[in-house]
């Protein structure tokens, strides 16, 4: 009787350990992805203007921490141990995609198995992505310069917190389409900055070939020195080839990014001046990053009125 007791007691113990660790198995050892009822959601995006997406659809629902902050170059980042951190505590992720934040797959792919991490620019009809002339991605990831593809990215973000969080699905379908008012009237402002420049001197030439969406959506030719890669190197060729084509055709500005070296840009400056050609640099635009926080430049809308009004005010 003794034996057959113990064994009943040993039973009942590892089924009580096993109903107690399925739960803590399905959030992890931190309970991170267990979407708390009353506080806050905890997400962790990785750029700028994802991050504010969420923001403009979570509302108060959701606290958000951005990793990569005004002037960092989503191409070349890499995660330190502090923002391994942030993603471990979020309940949610958010990133861009599209082999943007290359180097951070690994540490995304795992975290996947753990709580929800939305690529937010994947969904994107494929038909609508241009393909990258670059070796270390299939398709440009600059989607968000075309506000139309950007408030696709939107609804993903609306969905994936409706799905985590859906005792608030109607705040944040509210939310989301006020947002998307907004940028569909972004989106109209852009078109129309666009066209007063004279059809001539619409020609956009950046440091890197960040602007492509933006040329193909507004209606302007899009030229620049590096490829999609910021990791990729310009040559003298390459300055050459840029120098011949604004000195060619009367080229009135250049410009230069917040999250690339500028000195690319004043190679081309300095070589159409050698060739009697005067270009002046028409301002700093914001390519893979936003503004300071707190800043219009620091929200997407911001951002992207800041660029359309510095490319027409140099090129007008």
């Amino acid at each position: 009787m003794g034996i057959k007791q113990s064994r009943f007691k040993w039973l009942i113990m590892v089924c009580c350990f096993l109903i107690v660790s399925i739960p803590l198995a399905g959030c992890g050892l931190n309970g991170a992805t267990a979407i708390p009822e009353d506080g806050p959601i905890e997400v962790t995006a990785t750029t700028g203007m994802v991050g504010d997406i969420v923001k403009n659809v979570g509302g108060d629902r959701v606290n958000v921490t951005t990793l990569m902050g005004p002037g960092v170059d989503p191409h070349l980042y890499k995660a330190s141990q502090g923002d391994i951190g942030k993603l471990d505590k979020a309940h949610m992720i958010f990133y861009s995609g599209l082999q943007l934040e290359g180097n951070m797959g690994d540490i995304l792919s795992k975290l996947s198995n753990e709580k929800p991490v939305v690529p937010v620019a994947e969904s994107i009809p494929e038909e609508k992505l241009k393909d990258a002339d670059d070796e270390a991605y299939q398709t440009d990831p600059h989607v968000w310069f075309d506000v139309q593809l950007w408030i696709e990215a939107v609804k993903v973000v609306e969905q994936e917190l409706s799905k985590a969080d859906p005792n608030h699905q109607e705040e944040y379908r509210q939310r989301a389409e006020s947002y998307i008012a907004d940028l569909e009237e972004l989106d109209q402002y852009a078109r129309e900055q666009i066209q007063s420049i004279p059809e001539k001197q619409r020609v956009l030439v950046t440091a890197h070939d960040a602007f492509e969406y933006f040329g193909d959506a507004y209606g302007i030719e899009v030229v620049g020195l590096q490829g999609i890669n910021t990791a990729s190197e310009y040559g003298l060729r390459d300055v050459q080839r840029i120098v011949n084509l604004i000195s060619e055709r009367k080229v009135k500005a250049v410009f230069i990014e917040t999250s690339v070296p500028k000195r690319s840009i004043e190679a081309v400056v300095k070589g159409a001046e050698q060739r009697g050609h005067q270009v002046e640099i028409g301002g700093e635009l914001f390519s893979d990053a936003m503004g300071e926080e707190g800043t219009e430049e620091g929200t997407y809308i911001g951002m992207v009125r800041h660029n359309v009004d510095t490319i027409v005010s140099a090129l007008k």
